[in-house]
């Protein structure tokens, strides 16, 4: 078909989930231009914790409330609020609640599973149609527990996978250190997590998602989009800060947090909020890891990754424009060393990262509500990686005009 005749579509934000879309479009014959203001990979996407993990968790729950003062308290939590910044957060926060009453919960928790499931074989087929099914690994996860109490807390999450049909298993005693020598005796229990995959190094797949789009005919443009238009003939036009103007026929944001600023434009605001996480990548750790590692008591993991091991987790609740707070990594990798005795932090290096998170913890993917052409891709929380493949085929079939193997409706931008 020549380049003429295809649909042309602008995918705005160039991470793994933008990159994962421009492929994917690309690959069904629509021609692309794949739109950031920076180099592919080297946004949020650059640091996440390298994890496809299927166990979809909700974030609030009945009980929530009960923890909003420790948030507000405790820096070294797992959960953080900057006291200056909670007044902002009052919306998002009491949103957050609500999803969290027992009727919403089980719609969220029927809304994140259906994605999850879909997830490994969709990225399998990913990987292999860029011709990099090495990145993923073989090895699962090992979710651990230092007391049996902290594993009693988390039986909810345990009955959850097994109501959804998620494979895990129990392990106690020396089992735990079969699997992963390098963590301590002190660690009572642990779950295997089977098909919770890691990749390799997650820049890199980003790296070759857009550069498989570009080999298939996809263009980049560097820039900013500051805006979108529809013209009465029904192009749509993506408008750069430096001028530039994009006409396309559709137009897919997956620009992380960013998309809340540009949905707002269009007269969809959307209550998108960033989750700061953060990561230490150490080049000289002094063990061998197998497994990845995570600790949900003290809510971060730890991952061998990018040549390394890394790192990271946590949440932070202080909005774009705050510094960065470096003590959280380093609490994390003082974790970490509990569980791995023989973890050294020798040439590290400290990153921080915006995760887009909505209130409901599920997503968007959806078509705007407002504007014919406009598509949205955001809000995937810690759970970006993971759903890229599955985000990237919702997408391609709603461009197409077909109908997602997904149910789509929970997905929906205005369902708030």
């Amino acid at each position: 078909m020549a380049n003429e005749t295809k649909k042309r579509v602008a995918v705005v934000g160039a991470g793994v989930i933008g990159a994962s879309i421009a492929f994917e479009l690309q690959r069904r014959g629509l021609q692309v231009t794949l739109i950031d203001k920076g180099e592919p990979g080297r946004g949020t996407s650059f640091g996440n914790m390298a994890s496809i993990a299927l166990d979809f968790a909700a974030g609030s729950g009945p009980s929530t409330w009960k923890k909003l003062p420790g948030w507000l308290i405790d820096p070294e939590g797992p959960v953080w609020l900057r006291p200056s910044y909670a007044a902002k957060m009052l919306p998002w926060f009491l949103r957050f609640l609500a999803a969290g009453r027992p009727s919403r919960l089980s719609e969220i928790e029927d809304a994140g599973m259906s994605l999850s499931h879909r997830a490994l074989g969709d990225f399998r087929e990913m990987l292999q149609a860029i011709g990099a099914p090495e990145l993923m690994t073989e090895e699962g996860c090992l979710a651990i527990y230092e007391t049996e109490a902290e594993f009693a807390a988390d039986r909810a999450h345990l009955a959850l996978m097994q109501r959804y049909g998620l494979e895990f298993e129990v392990l106690s005693n020396g089992a735990i250190q079969y699997y992963e020598p390098s963590l301590s005796p002190v660690i009572a229990k642990a779950v295997l997590l089977p098909d919770n995959k890691s990749i390799r190094d997650p820049y890199k797949l980003v790296v070759k998602l857009a550069d498989a789009a570009l080999a298939a005919g996809a263009s980049f443009l560097s820039g900013a989009v500051r805006n979108i238009e529809r013209r009465g003939d029904g192009t749509v036009i993506a408008l750069l800060e430096d001028g530039n103007r994009v006409e396309v026929d559709s137009v897919v944001l997956a620009a992380g947090v960013h998309t809340r600023f540009l949905a707002a434009k269009l007269g969809e605001p959307i209550p998108l909020e960033t989750e700061r996480g953060y990561h230490t990548q150490i080049m000289k750790p002094g063990i061998s890891m197998r497994y990845s590692v995570i600790w949900p008591h003290r809510a971060f993991m730890v991952t061998p990754t990018a040549g390394g091991i890394r790192v990271g987790g946590n949440v932070e609740l202080a909005g774009l424009d705050a510094a960065p707070d470096f003590r959280r990594p380093r609490v994390l990798v003082r974790h970490a060393q509990r569980a791995l005795p023989g973890l050294k932090a020798e040439e590290t290096t400290e990153w921080m990262g915006h995760r887009p998170a909505l209130p409901d913890t599920i997503p968007i993917i959806s078509p705007s509500s407002k504007i014919p052409g406009v598509f949205y891709a955001t809000g995937h929380g810690h759970l970006g990686l993971t759903y890229a493949a599955t985000t990237a085929r919702m997408i391609g079939d709603m461009v197409s005009g077909v109908k997602p193997s997904v149910h789509a409706a929970p997905f929906r931008i205005d369902r708030y």
